[in-house]
């Protein structure tokens, strides 16, 4: 499965291999090598940096007219529906997601940049009210050159969310992608490439964040960085922007609930709540891993719901009938484990999965069952600690005051569910919860033209929407004189 050759890094523009230490990226279905690349150095981040600078300066694409820009990001959208079967496999080995998931990403990552191709073009900057002899305008500029660090649980859709409204801006972009899932992004920088972004105006820096990622967020000509990730991580870089006066974007963990009212469709609710927790085996920062059920139908609902997770299809991710594939890693998997052992010390039942699979190759793999516990409070650790995998804490309510205490009661306000047929309910709560996002009978759903972003440690910043390519641009403002006399203070 494994070239001997390493695979080229793409420093600003020059494809060649990294200065640091040769690794291996690893399929997390069977453990097998699927590519060997020399990680980027500090070097290649000073030059891919100092680069991307001068590029920004020389290469015409910051100075572009907006549908000029736009033309190049359509184009990138264009190659990548032509090329989406090769990117879906390839995804499918970079994180051991289903190939049916990766094919939705590949569709997502187009769309973002057909999106903000459509938004550049019908951009528009603000005449705003005058108060005196001049006329006044708020204008959008491009930053120069701005990072993007992107987690390894959704590759290709994660960089396409920051690559194309920083392109759209107009600014250069340096990407540093998660150690362990480098592929996506060294393809995307390819189609750039191959759409007409000048060379030197996109970069891809794979390797360890605590050293390539910093030595980027560090570096004096990063005017800002848009992160996906842990929120140890996130805080982290907040304080080295601090020390810059550098803005950010943080995107980062999660502790959703998901409230399921005594009135819901219970069919509904059970295959929202199971595609909310176990769907991209649960390693999503807006994983529904919170369920409180009215006591009513708790048990209704939690055997219904058992019933679903046992018939839930783990397996090879290249079957098209897979629903949950691999952990990305043996080490995760092993952090999973003693978060559910840790909740059953806590007084907490499985309701169901807490094992390994077994048979089937499933051995070779890092995979583990849909999981759920049942018996504890939400102060428990497990139901206050992001645990990112399959693993479900269920907890019944008697009221609404207290459902909604319990459900604020935690350091993330990332997202949140409410399933009820009642409309004037399910407003209130979901005005009532803190959360960035709260989906009203459905769960996990996603639109490139709706902002996205948390409250709290689950985030700072929004991504997505049109307002996405201002995270990216400087406003300034400026005066035209219209009055005919010079001003009065120099006479």
């Amino acid at each position: 499965m494994i070239s001997s050759e390493l695979l080229p890094l793409n420093v600003a523009g020059e494809w060649r291999l990294g200065g640091g230490d040769v690794y291996e990226s690893l399929y997390p279905a069977t453990g097998e090598p699927i590519a060997r690349l020399r990680a980027a150095s500090l070097a290649d981040v000073d030059e891919a940096i100092e680069r991307a600078h001068h590029a920004f300066l020389t290469s015409g694409w910051a100075q572009m007219l907006p549908h000029q820009r736009a033309s190049v990001l359509h184009r990138v959208a264009q190659l990548i529906r032509e090329q989406s079967e090769a990117l879906a496999q390839k995804q499918r080995l970079d994180n051991g997601k289903p190939i049916s998931e990766t094919r939705n990403l590949v569709a997502s990552a187009a769309g973002t940049f057909q999106f903000f191709a459509a938004a550049l073009e019908t951009l528009e900057d603000t005449i705003t009210p005058s108060r005196g002899p001049f006329v006044t305008m708020s204008v959008h500029e491009p930053m120069g050159v701005v990072a993007a660090i992107t987690p390894w649980n959704s590759p290709i859709a994660s960089e396409a969310q920051k690559l194309a409204p920083a392109l759209a801006a107009g600014n250069a972009v340096v990407v540093k992608p998660a150690e362990v899932t480098p592929l996506m992004a060294l393809e995307l920088a390819r189609i750039c490439e191959e759409a007409g972004v000048p060379k030197g105006i996109v970069s891809v820096l794979p390797g360890k964040g605590s050293e390539i990622g910093d030595a980027i967020t560090k570096h004096p000509l990063v005017k800002r960085v848009s992160f996906t990730g842990g929120t140890t991580t996130g805080k982290h870089i907040a304080h080295i922007a601090a020390d810059k006066m550098m803005p950010v974007s943080l995107e980062l963990g999660g502790k959703s609930p998901t409230m399921v009212l005594e009135d819901a469709d219970l069919d509904h609710a059970v295959a929202g709540v199971l595609y909310g927790i176990f769907s991209s085996s649960g390693e999503s920062c807006i994983a529904g891993s919170r369920l409180f059920v009215a006591r009513s139908i708790y048990d209704e609902f939690l055997t219904r719901l058992a019933e679903g997770a046992n018939a839930l299809r783990v397996g090879d991710p290249a079957a098209e009938t897979t629903q949950m594939g691999p952990l990305i890693t043996a080490k995760h998997r092993e952090g999973i484990e003693r978060y559910v052992e840790l909740g059953v010390s806590e007084g907490g039942r499985i309701r169901t999965g807490g094992v390994r699979p077994h048979g089937n190759g499933l051995d070779r793999g890092y995979f583990y069952t849909p999981t759920i516990l049942e018996g504890l409070t939400n102060s428990a650790r497990i139901s206050q600690e992001e645990i990112f995998g399959p693993v479900l804490v269920a907890m019944p309510f008697d009221d609404e005051e207290q459902l909604i205490q319990q459900a604020n009661d935690s350091v993330y306000a990332l997202a949140a569910g409410v399933w009820s047929r009642d409309f004037k309910r399910a407003w209130r709560l979901g005005r009532a919860v803190h959360a960035g996002t709260v989906w009203v009978n459905t769960y996990k759903q996603f639109s490139v033209s709706t902002p996205f972003g948390g409250w709290r440690d689950s985030g700072l910043g929004r991504e997505k929407g049109r307002e996405g390519i201002f995270q990216y641009m400087e406003q300034k403002s400026m005066y035209w004189g219209t009055n005919e006399q010079p001003l009065p203070w120099a006479n």
